[in-house]
């Protein structure tokens, strides 16, 4: 994780740390594990069969290849009907999948374009995981609202949206288990 993430992070759960952590406690403690991703893909899986789905649904020309060297590439239709890219590529931990993160970015983006907005681009994300993970979603922020997050716990599973530059929305995806023994074992 970069140092500019992890200080967004701390930053964010400052001012609303008590409800968030509430709701992580409770969500943990409930037992109740949610894996699904998205195209197949869940938490826990192993990289070899993480890159055999990504590699089968490359053939159907249902995901291609990033503009990056580590990104894989899909287009989600989203709740506005404005065409996007949804890029991502996780990070493993004794070989299952613990981490997704994810970005998004309409496909027509300027800086002049109001309705493709880094804002509506959020709201979308928001509106696109609601519609694949349920509602539930709540906002958390900083007092002046210059960092806000859109958060969902499910069990073990927590998702996070933020704006993360002008033009693109984060999503972070993680198994809240894994996390917190990677962050006690750091290797």
């Amino acid at each position: 994780m970069r140092l500019t993430s992890i200080l967004f992070i701390v930053l964010l759960f400052a001012s609303c740390q008590s409800h968030y952590e509430k709701v992580e406690k409770e969500e943990l403690a409930s037992g109740k594990v949610s894996n699904e991703l998205f195209l197949g893909l869940e938490l826990g899986m192993p990289k070899k069969e993480f890159f055999g789905t990504c590699w089968d649904l490359n053939s159907q020309g249902i995901l291609n290849n990033g503009p990056t060297e580590l990104s894989v590439e899909y287009k989600p239709e989203m709740p506005s009907g404005n065409p996007a890219y949804m890029r991502f590529y996780p990070k493993f931990e004794n070989d299952g999948l613990y981490f997704m993160p994810i970005e998004f970015t309409y496909q027509g983006w300027s800086p002049m374009n109001e309705k493709l907005s880094v804002e509506k681009l959020r709201e979308d994300v928001v509106a696109l995981f609601e519609n694949w993970y349920g509602p539930g979603f709540f906002e958390v922020s900083n007092e002046d609202k210059s960092l806000i997050a859109f958060v969902k716990v499910d069990g073990n599973r927590r998702i996070r949206v933020f704006k993360k530059s002008i033009s693109m929305v984060r999503a972070e995806i993680v198994d809240l288990r894994v996390q917190k023994q990677v962050e006690e074992n750091p290797s």
